[in-house]
């Protein structure tokens, strides 16, 4: 009789490990559908010119394009379409916007000072007497693994004549940390008031990332440094390269951003990566007959920390390549 009982005894406890077991199971999976969708990406309209990209309830990224003629500081404020990268808390920018050291340097731009077409130079780096005014959003889209923002950017001259047309588009990915932003840049360019030169210098030109101004007003210990995919590398003579990093701090962390140079690019593309206030990008010349159109793509990865080891930013960039 005693052997019975304990027989019914193991029965019990048994089935009970099963029932508790069974009931955690089926917490977990009720929880997980919440925690994917609470990082789903979605976009978020400003009523100032402004949009606003979040991974769940961090913002990742904003869209500043803006256009206001109305006044000359207005103008200054809105005179180029550009994008601002935040860091993890989604609060703190890690780009620079108006003002500061160079003005006309702005988050995640695009531009060339010499954009000739016949006998006319106009300045789309400085933005003297020109500006890039966004016309209208041809493609928003978010969910849990991508979100992509494409938009059609006129560049106009001091008559407010469209001069060129470009077809940008973004493509922002699912991100872990340490990991903040992963995007990829493609620029349409599309002349269409005659053939148009693009033109400049490393210095003023081409596709850029410039950090937040406090960098550049900083102390040594937060001014960028910079990596290459080989030792050696001195980007004002070597030219062509696949990518290049660069490392700061802001905010008492560090943070470091790649920028991978797509292989079709045209060449020569010649990176200015050796600021210490923090701005770097890769700068090609393209000769565009009117109403044609060139494409230039690159990645830009942000992560917080100090410089990751070579191996693995070529790793990033052979990722890239391998899958674009």
């Amino acid at each position: 009789m005693f052997n019975f009982f304990c027989l019914l005894f193991r029965v019990y406890v048994v089935l009970w490990f099963v029932v508790l077991s069974g009931c955690t199971a089926l917490e977990h999976s009720t929880q997980e559908p919440a925690s994917i969708e609470a990082h789903s990406f979605r976009w978020l309209k400003q009523a100032d010119g402004m949009l606003d990209l979040y991974d769940g309830d961090r913002r990742v990224l904003r869209y500043v394009h803006s256009y206001d003629p109305s006044t000359e500081e207005t103008l200054h404020e809105t005179y180029k379409c550009y994008y601002h990268v935040y860091d993890v808390t989604g609060k703190c920018q890690l780009t620079k916007g108006s003002g500061g050291l160079y003005t006309h340097h702005r988050g995640l731009f695009i531009g060339w000072n010499r954009l000739t077409i016949g006998n006319t130079e106009y300045d789309f780096w400085h933005m003297k007497e020109t500006t890039q005014r966004h016309s209208k959003t041809t493609k928003l889209t978010a969910d849990k693994r991508q979100a992509q923002l494409s938009t059609c950017i006129n560049w106009c001259n001091a008559e407010d004549k469209v001069i060129l047309i470009e077809n940008r588009s973004i493509t922002v990915y699912d991100s872990a940390d340490p990991q903040l932003l992963l995007l990829d840049f493609e620029s349409k360019l599309t002349p269409v008031a005659g053939d148009v030169l693009l033109n400049g210098d490393p210095e003023h030109a081409g596709f850029q990332f410039r950090a937040h101004n406090n960098v550049a007003e900083g102390e040594s210990d937060v001014k960028a440094t910079y990596l290459f995919h080989e030792d050696g590398i001195d980007p004002t003579q070597d030219h062509n390269l696949p990518w290049a990093a660069m490392s700061f701090g802001l905010n008492g962390k560090h943070f470091t951003v790649q920028h991978m140079n797509h292989p079709d690019n045209p060449r020569p593309t010649v990176y200015s990566a050796y600021r210490d206030y923090g701005r770097f990008g890769a700068f090609p010349i393209l000769e565009i007959p009117n109403n044609e159109t060139r494409t230039l793509r690159y990645r830009v990865y942000v992560m917080q920390g100090k410089m990751p080891q070579r191996s693995e930013m070529q790793m990033h960039y052979q990722t890239y390549i391998d899958t674009h």
